[in-house]
């Protein structure tokens, strides 16, 4: 790691318990071809859940997309990723974000979504792509054939007498609907906050005041006065914490390395990290968080702050995000102090591609998609880059001024946004 006057690197960490259903529909015209599917795969605990929900418009390709779904319990939603989502009464529309809208034939998408939820409440029903309703239960609907029928109705109105009787069976049915609402509280354990992250520490297993075990102390060019330790006064949930104790000048940086085989979260890495820190970012470059990039030298990709504002930074090239230009500072957020704040981010490795939440809200400054923004990504798309992430450490790096405290709690890496 090298001296820089103006870089950064962060992170971000997660939420949820698992608790998977997966509803599967088929569609038939219009832009929604035949064999289309929607597969909505919630992970639900009391009283919240996120789902992740993936589009697959079958045999005909889309230039955009719209898919809506009822929910016919408690179900609210606070918020989604990859699509603007929003809620009218039982009623959810989700449509495609800017870079998701066109997906081949054959091909698919996914979004998520994240609400809140009352106990036992029923799975979404009723999912259309584009107005057209998508078929899992849709087919008895779809009776077109029985409307043939209907010519010949004048014989059959005799045979509506007989259907008296069987409306007497559908009393016993209702019996048969009471045992469904027993199953969904067994699929409710207490949340871990993980939605199934490869990666899933809250430090509670850490027996000592230094870490170790699932994380290692780890001093890159050289030790100084930095020191790392778990703390048990200062905590986002549980007992411990992983507490920094962040001194100012080159040489004294400190950080703890996951010891984990995080190979499993592949080229696209969603991370979640519940952050407190005490004193206000400074004008000159830190780094609170650093990932060893395999295909960029093994140099990291770092975050942390410069210009008093959150900033991604790129060790190889010293590239900035955002530019550090007065405009481009304003459209990062500094990283409040003295509260724990949930920091959240999105690295993909194929398309070479950045983005990043704080406290559930999309950083404009901290996003690279692909597209050429001024006073984000000038410095940033100079070259191709396809990161391969290996590590994950957390810490503090000062190159001249700017000493802290912070801790770091409930960090989760995955494979889908894992949220708050």
């Amino acid at each position: 790691m090298r001296i820089s006057r103006t870089r950064i690197t962060a992170v971000v960490a997660a939420t949820a318990t698992v608790a998977a259903a997966v509803t599967t529909v088929l569609a038939g015209t219009a832009s929604a071809a035949q064999g289309c599917r929607i597969d909505y795969q919630p992970n639900e605990w009391t009283g919240g859940f996120t789902a992740n929900v993936r589009v697959s418009p079958g045999d005909t390709a889309l230039s955009s997309w719209t898919v809506t779904w009822s929910y016919p319990g408690g179900q609210r939603i606070t918020g989604g990723w990859n699509a603007t989502v929003s809620q009218s009464g039982t009623t959810v529309t989700a449509r495609n974000a800017a870079w998701n809208g066109s997906v081949p034939a054959g091909g698919s998408t996914e979004f998520g979504v994240q609400g809140t939820s009352t106990s036992g409440s029923a799975a979404p029903t009723g999912f259309t792509l584009n107005g057209v309703p998508c078929n899992g239960a849709p087919p008895p609907t779809t009776t077109p054939p029985p409307t043939t029928p209907p010519p010949t109705t004048p014989p059959p109105t005799t045979p509506p007498p007989t259907t008296p009787p069987p409306t007497t069976p559908p009393p016993t049915t209702p019996p048969p609907t009471t045992p469904p609402p027993t199953t969904p509280p067994p699929t409710t354990p207490p949340p871990v906050g993980c939605a199934g992250a490869v990666l899933c520490d809250g430090f509670e297993n850490q027996t000592g005041t230094t870490p170790s075990g699932d994380w290692s102390v780890v001093n890159p060019d050289c030790s100084g006065t930095g020191r790392a330790s778990v703390d048990t006064a200062t905590t986002h949930s549980g007992s411990r914490s992983l507490r920094i104790d962040g001194a100012q000048g080159y040489c004294n940086h400190v950080f703890v390395r996951s010891t984990k085989d995080l190979s499993a979260v592949g080229t696209v890495r969603y991370g979640r990290i519940w952050l407190r820190h005490t004193t206000a970012l400074p004008t000159q470059h830190v780094t609170m968080m650093a990932m060893t990039d395999a295909a960029d030298g093994n140099k990291d990709l770092r975050m942390g702050g410069q210009n008093a504002a959150l900033q991604w930074n790129r060790a190889s090239d010293d590239a900035t995000l955002p530019e550090q230009s007065p405009a481009g500072v304003a459209l990062s957020v500094p990283l409040p102090t003295g509260r724990w704040t949930c920091l959240e981010f999105m690295v993909d490795g194929n398309q070479g591609q950045l983005r990043t939440w704080l406290d559930g809200t999309a950083v404009t400054g901290l996003t690279a998609d692909g597209v050429p923004t001024h006073d984000i990504d000038s410095q940033w798309l100079n070259r191709t880059w396809r990161p391969r992430l290996t590590d994950l450490k957390l810490g503090w790096e000062s190159y001249g001024e700017g000493a802290d405290t912070l801790w770091y709690d409930d960090v989760a890496l995955g494979t889908s946004r894992i949220g708050c």
